[in-house]
């Protein structure tokens, strides 16, 4: 039998038993414990014996800003508010207007949205209806008035070529203020035309200027 010796044991008359002795296991199962303790305790010391390094840098990122805005008004920088009554086909009003980059980024381009309200044919009709055209002194523009007129003793160059007053997303050219802080120095010249019929008399519409600044394309930073 597996693990067992045969042991006998003297009986009257000369005869023996024979008894099933056992090892022990004891000794096995100890030395098995010591061994599986010791397994642990050198995977143990494996673990905190893990070489490590750290280093670290940082730096601060911020977003820019994108604002345009118009002069102060009351003043030659925004006439832009200031209306004008009994028209006449013919007329023509002239506002000045300082247009402002005051962000952080430069611009990829500035557009003007005009709108109406109320309307009437002053700005619905487009042949006959009030006409734009804008203007840029590479200076501030020489105001005299009222009624308002300017004249520039810099250069001048055309931001916007004539036609009809009302339009959406239309392209402003020749503007310095693409450029982050910059200014330009601009005469809105509405035009009655001379054609204008009868129909025209005693209408009134309230024109708004919606300027528009769009980021410069991404680049490297």
């Amino acid at each position: 039998m597996r693990g067992e010796t045969i042991q006998t044991t003297p009986l009257p008359g000369g005869r023996r038993r024979e008894q099933p002795r056992r090892r022990s296991r004891t000794r096995k199962l100890v030395a098995s414990v010591a061994l599986l303790g010791a397994a642990a305790s050198i995977a143990g010391l494996g673990t905190f014996a893990t070489f490590t390094s750290t280093t670290s840098a940082n730096h601060t990122v911020a977003s820019g800003t994108v604002t345009i805005a118009l002069g102060a008004t009351g003043a030659s920088t925004n006439r832009l508010t200031v209306g004008a009554t009994a028209l006449a086909p013919g007329d023509t009003l002239q506002r000045s207007v300082d247009l402002i980059n005051q962000g952080s980024l430069d611009l990829a381009s500035i557009t003007l949205t005009t709108t109406a309200s109320p309307t009437s044919l002053l700005d619905s009709d487009a042949t006959n209806g009030l006409q734009m055209v804008i203007d840029k002194c590479s200076v501030a523009w020489t105001e005299s008035g009222p009624p308002y007129t300017y004249t520039c003793s810099g250069s001048t160059s055309s931001v916007l070529a004539s036609r009809a007053v009302i339009g959406t997303t239309l392209a402003l050219s020749n503007l310095g203020s693409l450029i982050s802080a910059a200014t330009d120095h601009l005469r809105v010249t509405l035009t009655f035309p001379s054609g204008a019929g009868n129909t025209f008399q005693n209408l009134s519409s309230t024109v708004t200027y919606a300027f528009t600044g769009t980021q410069r394309a991404g680049t490297n930073k």
